[in-house]
């Protein structure tokens, strides 16, 4: 029956308005200070069909300021790729757009109305366009009329309870010209506490032609799996459940196609998939020791739930280079072959 209603409900929907590898694509979603080149390389390389760069300043992007500029470089293995841009002015965002438009021509230009940070909302950007929707509409038709790539949104439900109305915002970006639009449904008061509201997510779907993304709240394959089934989404975008398992693609497409999900690496595979992560950030980086100091968090995650994580999770927080990483892996592998061993048997 549910599998009906989902198939009933993708009948509706226009196509994605770019390649991607799926019927039901998985997303990396845009994350500030983690979404990065190398880990989005990584999650590619593990099942994300699509990603998105950290979002980017329109007043950045337009002023050419060099570490603006720095993070929109990708490379072609990391296609189909989009620039998420974000602004408070329907004018800058569109010549923010053409500018990444022809020096960088990724796949699709991706416009952020769901960042609830304080910096960004002060300024109108992220979800602070959600407090009017004539201002979301307008960016959204700047943005369109200053590219030939397809535009798409990612919102939350409102910005506050008292605005909560996902399904009007959404038929209100469709109508402006939006060809996908992804929804985390929370409000922007909400940031991330309290539980995504998913059947928000399959409400928008039901009322919208345009593609829509799930996103919110996943943090295994079977979240992921879930969301899929329960809101007919036809695409589902991860966030922090990549955090230390970029494996959770391959992983989610296991459970999409029918199949047994494949098991988490082993510990000796995570370590080596990490230090793989931190090759491809010093080949990345201009700065080896302040890459290995913003690479820490990376880090823990990758050694999160492990034996003994917070004392391992201690000694990487304090790393200054990568050269430290491997012998502290080394060190735990060492210490640990006993219960090692015994967890493989």
């Amino acid at each position: 029956m549910l599998q009906a209603l989902v198939s009933s409900l993708s009948l509706q929907i226009m196509p994605f308005p770019f390649a991607h590898d799926h019927d039901v694509p998985l997303y990396l979603a845009p994350m500030a200070g983690v979404s990065e080149s190398p880990f989005r390389r990584m999650c590619r390389r593990f099942g994300a069909d699509v990603v998105v760069t950290e979002f980017l300043s329109a007043e950045g992007i337009r002023r050419e300021n060099p570490a603006t500029i720095d993070k929109l470089r990708f490379g072609a293995e990391e296609r189909p790729i989009g620039v998420q841009i974000f602004g408070g002015e329907a004018g800058p965002m569109g010549e923010a757009a053409a500018l990444v438009t022809d020096v960088f021509q990724p796949e699709f230009i991706d416009i952020n109305f769901g960042c609830p940070v304080k910096k960004v909302v002060r300024r109108n950007g992220g979800s602070g366009c959600l407090r009017d929707l004539g201002l979301v509409q307008d960016v959204i038709r700047s943005v369109a009329a200053n590219t030939h790539l397809p535009v798409t949104v990612k919102i939350r439900s409102g910005w506050n309870e008292e605005m909560r109305n996902p399904v009007e915002i959404g038929l209100r970006c469709q109508d402006a010209g939006a060809r996908a639009l992804a929804l985390h449904p929370r409000t922007r008061t909400q940031m991330y506490t309290g539980a995504a509201r998913w059947e928000e997510i399959a409400a928008v779907v039901q009322a919208l032609e345009i593609p829509v993304i799930g996103n919110g709240d996943i943090k295994t394959a079977e979240d992921a799996y879930r969301m899929y089934r329960e809101t007919g989404c036809a695409a589902v975008m991860i966030a922090r459940g990549a955090f230390g398992q970029p494996w959770v693609f391959n992983q989610t497409r296991d459970l999409l196609e029918g199949r047994e999900k494949r098991p988490a690496p082993s510990i000796e595979q995570r370590f080596a998939i990490a230090l793989e992560h931190a090759r491809l950030v010093q080949e990345y980086e201009i700065d080896p020791r302040g890459a290995a100091i913003e690479f820490r968090k990376h880090l823990g995650w990758y050694v999160k739930g492990l034996p003994d994580s917070a004392e391992v999770r201690k000694k990487l927080y304090a790393v200054e280079s990568f050269s430290e990483v491997e012998g502290i892996f080394g060190d735990y592998l060492a210490t640990h072959a006993e219960g090692l061993a015994e967890l493989a048997a």
